[in-house]
């Protein structure tokens, strides 16, 4: 048994419509607070966008569940300087997500040119919220595992020299250098990282076959950055804290001739994680990483109540189905050694406005998860 503080996810997916309604239960169960990513169609551009979408994200949910979404705020050339005011003067928004337009999912709507947007990060750094980072570059002839790397090198070095106050989260890091990188900036640079970028190298996008259920942006990379990876949380550092970048996508838009980036780790998570910590010794960090070095960056007050993981092996459901359709989970159909305590393999959850459950037709899987 493993009991520790109640975590937080600080960077999560958790679209809209049928596919929320399906989908946010499962880290409602999992984490106490998250961060919404705006990457919606359309976007969410304003304080009175998100608001009206944690509306949305609460009657998703079973009454009464002790639950908190915050947002960030997507970042456009045309954001104004009374959004970033508003934005500041609303609990519930914690910052601004930068995508270089095109990078990865619905990102459409983001920056081209981010040398144009440095008046609105000077008034982020001012208001003292927190620039939320997807880092890659999204220029076609720089090789997909060099776009993070390209991404530090020519983008965000230069945001944080010229901006020394602003607090920036570089999401969802994948290499060695992303690690150093955080590790050589100041304190107000943090990184959250993801159960799958810890748990597989890129070699889990062809196992026995093209497995589309793992494959994410940034991209998974080559071994020795999932160890750079495994060394920076398990050293302790307050730097480096959870955020799944969970991503749901209907089978079918995974599972096509042109499939969508993102892994569905939601149900999973905490266990991932502990699969994870555990492969390096390092139980012992993952309260910290998962519990704690968010809520301390992000000026939260930590949680005070816990959640227990039991030492099982149960096998991940093949996929969840719901009013959205059929979702697959990475690690579907595969064995874990841990479990969240109120979390068994068989549960079904309804309330007045959907239904779940664990989808078990064999007969109708494909592309699944890397084992």
């Amino acid at each position: 048994m493993l009991t520790f503080t109640r975590p937080d996810d600080w960077h999560v997916h958790l679209r809209d419509g049928p596919l929320l309604r399906q989908v946010a239960i499962f880290s409602a169960r999992q984490f106490r607070r998250v961060l919404v990513m705006p990457n919606l169609q359309p976007p969410i551009v304003s304080v009175a966008h998100a608001l009206a979408y944690r509306q949305r994200i609460i009657q998703a949910l079973p009454s009464g569940i002790d639950f908190e979404p915050y947002f960030s705020l997507y970042l456009t050339s045309a954001t104004s300087p009374k959004e970033v005011a508003d934005a500041a003067n609303c609990p519930q928004i914690l910052g601004f997500k930068l995508y270089p337009a095109g990078v990865t999912t619905h990102s459409e709507a983001g920056v081209t040119n981010i040398k144009k947007i440095y008046p609105i990060l000077e008034l982020i750094e001012r208001y003292d919220l927190v620039l939320q980072v997807h880092g890659e570059v999204a220029d076609p002839t720089v090789d997909i595992f060099d776009r993070e790397r390209v991404f530090l090198e020519q983008e965000l070095a230069p945001i944080i020299d010229r901006f020394p106050g602003l607090r920036i989260v570089l999401e969802h890091i994948t290499t060695q250098e992303a690690v150093e990188f955080v590790q050589a900036a100041h304190n107000k640079v943090a990184a959250t990282i993801t159960p799958q970028h810890l748990r597989y190298n890129r070699n889990a996008l062809f196992a026995g076959g093209i497995r589309p259920h793992a494959y994410c942006l940034p991209v998974l990379k080559r071994e020795h950055h999932r160890q750079a990876l495994l060394s920076a949380v398990s050293s302790g550092s307050p730097k480096f804290f959870l955020g799944t970048d969970s991503a749901p996508h209907l089978r079918q838009r995974k599972e096509a001739a042109c499939g969508c980036a993102g892994c569905f780790t939601a149900p999973i998570a905490l266990e991932l994680y502990a699969e994870a910590f555990e492969e390096i010794s390092a139980l012992d960090k993952l309260e910290g990483f998962a519990s704690f070095y968010g809520a301390d960056f992000y000026r939260l007050p930590r949680n005070q109540n816990t959640v227990t993981l039991r030492r099982l092996s149960w096998t991940v459901p093949l996929a969840y189905d719901g009013d959205a359709g059929e979702i697959v989970p990475l690690e579907a159909g595969n064995k874990l050694s841990w479990q969240l305590a109120y979390n068994a393999p068989s549960d079904s959850f309804s309330n007045s406005s959907n239904s779940f459950s664990n989808s078990s037709n064999s007969s109708s899987r494909s592309g699944g998860s890397p084992s």
